[in-house]
């Protein structure tokens, strides 16, 4: 059965971090509709003045980060020793857990395109060691279809593997799709399926989504994206819902009041980093 778009979600211009400007697509008022991803913002500008102020030292504790560039280039550092810069069509993927300091900090280029999401994790894996791995643009594996090509970012793709994630799974690759074309892929019946538009039209059974828009699907083992009258890139999300409580406060999301509390009671008292570098030795 083909999936139909059932919510939809269009991104609006904000600023974070030190000034960044963006586009924030999902937050804390659309957790329930798509869950498991809890923030995607995006990033797309020709300006610097728009990003290089960047996102300086802050705390994050029960996600995972995920930072795609399509264009740009990006530095991160964190409380774990990590220093790592990525750059055109590479990927930061971090483990936030138990907690992690972390800065991300964009330089000057032509263009300034891609995505952050926020990934949940269950109460289980929570408190986790944080964990930081970087994708590059070699472990990125391409598989050409007829007018369209998809990147497999994290999860598998007719067998074409890409990074596997630790904890939830997540499918997730960028679909570029001809002008007028069509192309239809595979999904799992049991799963939740995003779509996010970061350039152009696209078309779903006769729904037009814009660009910069989110939307989540019906159930179905197939859905068929149209692009409308450009070249469209088109980013696909697929895993399952954590149907968990959610308690989210700023750079934190864990599962109760307390929990958050506690958070905020380590920070000030100086005892958030949980997982020292020289306990992964």
């Amino acid at each position: 059965m083909k999936r139909k778009i059932l919510n939809r979600t269009q991104g609006f211009r904000t600023k974070d971090g030190a000034g960044v400007s963006l586009v924030r697509v999902l937050s804390r008022n659309t957790t329930k509709e798509y869950n498991p991803i809890l923030m995607l913002d995006s990033f797309d500008s020709t300006d610097p003045d728009d990003y290089i102020k960047g996102f300086p030292m802050h705390p994050h504790r029960g996600i995972e980060t995920i930072t795609y560039l399509r264009e740009g280039t990006m530095t991160h550092k964190d409380s774990m020793g990590n220093e790592d810069t990525i750059t055109d069509n590479e990927v930061q993927w971090m483990t936030a857990g138990s907690g992690i300091m972390h800065e991300e900090m964009p330089k000057p280029s032509k263009r300034m395109l891609g995505v952050q999401l926020w990934l949940n994790l269950l109460s289980k894996d929570k408190m986790v060691r944080p964990h930081y791995q970087s994708l590059r643009g070699d472990d990125l594996k391409i598989v050409e279809e007829d007018f369209a090509r998809v990147k497999v970012i994290s999860g598998e793709y007719k067998g074409t593997k890409g990074y596997a994630p630790k904890y939830l799974p997540l499918d997730f690759y960028e679909i570029e799709i001809k002008k007028n074309e069509e192309f239809t892929i595979e999904t799992k019946d049991d799963q939740q399926v995003i779509l996010f538009t970061l350039i152009g039209d696209i078309e779903v059974e006769g729904d037009v989504v814009s660009e910069k828009t989110a939307v989540t699907t019906t159930d179905g083992d197939k859905l068929t994206i149209k692009a409308k009258d450009e070249d469209v890139i088109v980013l696909f999300l697929q895993s399952i819902p954590t149907n968990e409580p959610i308690a989210w406060a700023g750079p934190i999301v864990m599962n109760t009041n307390e929990d958050l509390r506690q958070a905020s009671l380590d920070l000030r008292n100086g005892t958030f980093i949980k997982k020292k570098p020289e306990e992964d030795q």
